[in-house]
């Protein structure tokens, strides 16, 4: 992860994106950096990416992929996705990443929860 921004400006982010994020509850991640599985909560979701947060500081941030499970209530999905941003907060970070690699089924979850308007 050594090409991120030193900092992160989630306003301009929001602006340049071409899908809206939407928050979401009881979806929990677990991520694999390709030595070891780490658990986090999704915080937000979009077609396109999704934002994950409680993981732990020694989820490896030189990893360029994460293997990532989706699991909540009536939904589970498997991802790849390539970290773009981090924030850290007492010994936990919240990732921001984009999807790579995700089965059909998880643009239409997504679809199904956007907005009429978007």
């Amino acid at each position: 992860m050594a090409q991120l921004k030193e900092s992160f400006d989630m306003k301009s982010a929001a602006e340049n994106r071409g899908h809206p994020r939407m928050d979401v509850l009881e979806i929990q991640a677990d991520i694999s950096d390709g030595n070891e599985f780490f658990s986090g909560t999704v915080k937000n979701i979009s077609r396109f990416g999704l934002a994950i947060s409680d993981i732990p500081d020694t989820l490896d941030r030189d990893s360029d992929m994460y293997s990532i499970i989706l699991d909540g209530p009536g939904i589970h999905f498997k991802l790849l996705v390539r970290p773009v941003w981090e924030q850290h907060d007492d010994g936990h970070r919240t990732i921001g990443a984009v999807i790579e690699n995700s089965p059909w089924t998880w643009t239409d979850y997504v679809m199904g929860k956007e907005p009429l308007d978007s």
